[in-house]
């Protein structure tokens, strides 16, 4: 192991985030530090990409504000990064959607993955 390697082991924070993957719907709750004060700003979006490995992963959200689009790339193990909540699955086919970035409006939608839980197969039955 290289002393890079060794480096960036121990100074990692381990953190237990959800599991989610491109095309799901996320809110990162990410600590701000304006002067001497300090605050939580929530970023809602797509996830475009899941990218590296281990310590040095990322991941890249998507969201469109005031008909803008606007992409952040946030660091998996990063101190800042207080929650992420997986508000919705997506059904993609790509593990890198960047073909959302030429869609609007409806285009842009991305189908919703149904889980079927006991009590809706016991309902249907």
């Amino acid at each position: 192991m290289s002393l890079m390697q060794f480096v960036e082991k121990e100074l990692v924070t381990k953190t237990n985030h959800p599991a989610f993957k491109a095309g799901d719907t996320v809110t990162v709750h990410y600590k701000i530090k304006e002067g001497d004060k300090e605050r939580v700003q929530m970023f809602t979006g797509v996830v475009l990409q899941r990218r590296g490995h281990d310590h040095v992963a990322t991941f890249t959200v998507r969201k469109i504000s005031n008909g803008v689009g606007v992409e952040r790339i946030f660091p998996i193990h990063s101190p800042f990064i207080e929650l992420i909540e997986v508000k919705k699955k997506g059904v993609v086919r790509r593990a890198r959607i960047f073909y959302l970035r030429g869609l609007t409006g409806k285009k842009a939608r991305i189908q919703e993955k149904i889980q079927l839980t006991e009590e809706t197969t016991e309902a249907t039955a």
